[in-house]
């Protein structure tokens, strides 16, 4: 299955960069058992953080979306440091929770997920479809407009 995931990224134009490093006093992943627990990811690329500010104010939607899959990029970098390399021990993405630095007026915040569920599921197949929470937060580290983290089921 790593060469029909491998194939499918390569498909769609993503290259997965090197796993980012935490920024502060965690882990990026953990495993227990045959479920792995992945950090929260920002919207990260080329080494910084790509869409910042409130969602509603400053960060319209499409660009929300776009940071959705963008943490969902780095989503599948981490699993795949995690696994060795190895995305093919993906059983399933059991759950994405999703948060929106947005506006209290704004309310589509399902809608921004989106951009990552999409990508997931695009990337994965029916491996890729998973349960989810997509919260608007007041505000997110290094003021990313989203961060996204992930609960995978993975063959021990």
């Amino acid at each position: 299955m790593t060469g029909a995931i491998e194939g499918r990224l390569q498909e769609l134009g993503i290259v997965l960069p090197v796993a980012a490093a935490p920024a502060a006093n965690y882990v990026p992943y953990t495993i227990s058992g045959n479920t792995l627990y992945l950090s929260g990811q920002l919207p990260i690329e080329g080494g910084k953080v790509a869409v910042t500010g409130l969602v509603g104010r400053d960060v319209d939607l499409p660009a929300a979306q776009r940071a959705a899959e963008l943490c969902a990029i780095n989503i599948l970098a981490q699993a795949k440091a995690a696994l060795g390399g190895d995305l093919g021990r993906i059983r399933r993405v059991l759950k994405l929770n999703g948060f929106v630095a947005s506006t209290p007026d704004f309310v589509e915040q399902h809608l921004v997920i989106n951009g990552a569920s999409n990508l997931i599921a695009n990337v994965l197949g029916d491996a890729g479809k998973h349960a989810r929470a997509a919260v608007g937060m007041a505000c997110l580290p290094l003021n990313a407009s989203v961060e996204i983290d992930a609960i995978i089921e993975i063959e021990a």
